[in-house]
């Protein structure tokens, strides 16, 4: 028997775009032998439509044009999944669904506002859960949560938007604590996006501006000398840990239009570093997974300092999925196929 499995893409997110093709790789991939798939669009405005159409609409950013159905989560105890509202607004159908793989990146996605939805449902769902997504996408909470644990993360200070902000004063505690230069960070956000490097006040009080227009908080970070890493984690108790693989930028650092065309940059699997340095690398991935709480997949992002000291970076609870993200090319360095992968977080979700 099938498992009547839901795909939620799009959303109300500054990385629509990036959930997209996600999600469009892993339409593509889905066994269709072991999956009855309902695919849920999410628009930019934040409507949910179902949708029944092809992958190269959804990657191109057309699926919503054309005369699409809504649907609503079902919250009642009776029935599990979604009601679709048939276009003459009288009458409704029931689509059962056994399991939802939301396949959604920053804000409204990955930040425990979705899993919130599905755990009201009791409907299993793939990544996770509420509290988890909730602190692995504040960088503050992650910071706090990570160095009572015992991992190094970069040293830190947050401020939140308000009235009484004194962004000079701001720069100097920030300038006194770390020097120059530093990163500013919307404490809330992914894909780099409203991140500035800081290499004097007026790029400062720029970053401060821009960071703010994505998130209420920020976080202030020394820079960490070095180059980055990343880690991928699969499985809830037993884990799996993918290859380490690493990042080779000419740019001040990984930022969003990086991520997504590397023109100046390129992404080494397996990374070119010891492997004594690997096996730190994922030992720390799998205490910062186990610390916050995950459960399902996460991608862990570290730095390496010319002194080969391992600092944490964040943690992606819903990394990129696409054919060529960095996720499934860390596992299928040790033998897991992109739908091999799909297969087993769906079973990790079941689990639950």
């Amino acid at each position: 028997m099938k498992t009547k499995l839901a795909i939620l893409f799009g959303g109300k997110s500054d990385e629509y775009s990036v959930s997209l093709h996600s999600a469009a790789a892993i339409i593509d991939n889905v066994p269709q032998e072991l999956f009855d798939v309902t695919l849920i669009g999410i628009t930019q405005e934040g409507k949910w439509f179902l949708y029944d159409g092809t992958t190269d609409k959804i990657n191109d950013d057309t699926w919503y044009k054309g005369n699409l159905c809504p649907v609503l989560l079902s919250m009642g105890e009776d029935f599990k999944g979604f009601i679709k509202l048939n276009p003459d607004d009288c009458t409704y159908e029931k689509l059962e669904v056994d399991c939802i793989f939301p396949v959604l990146h920053g804000r409204n996605g990955e930040d425990g506002t979705i899993q919130g939805l599905c755990q009201m449902t009791a409907i299993p769902f793939v990544g996770c859960d509420m509290t988890s997504s909730a602190v692995c996408m504040d960088k503050e909470f992650t910071h706090i949560i990570c160095e009572n644990s015992g991992i190094k993360t970069a040293p830190y200070i947050s401020a939140v938007n308000s009235n009484k902000l004194n962004v000079k004063n701001l720069y100097d505690e920030a300038l006194e604590r770390f020097s120059l230069p530093m990163f500013i960070k919307p404490a809330n956000n992914g894909s780099s996006i409203g991140i500035s490097k800081i290499r004097n006040y007026d790029e400062f009080e720029r970053g401060i501006m821009e960071a703010f227009q994505h998130d209420n908080k920020v976080v202030i970070e020394k820079m960490i000398e070095g180059f980055e890493i990343g880690c991928a984690v699969l499985g809830n108790e037993e884990l799996i840990i993918g290859e380490v693989d690493e990042i080779d930028t000419k740019n001040d650092f990984f930022d969003y239009v990086e991520k997504y065309s590397q023109h100046n940059s390129k992404i080494h699997c397996p990374a070119r570093i010891s492997d004594e340095l690997k096996e730190e690398a994922k030992c720390i991935a799998e205490k910062t997974y186990r610390a916050l709480g995950c459960r399902g997949l996460a991608r862990v992002d570290m730095f390496v300092t010319p002194e080969n000291k391992i600092y944490l970076n964040e943690i992606n609870t819903i990394p990129g999925l696409t054919d060529l993200s960095r996720y499934p090319s860390m596992l299928r360095k040790i033998g897991i196929e992109y739908s091999d992968l799909i297969v087993k977080l769906v079973e990790l979700a079941m689990e639950q």
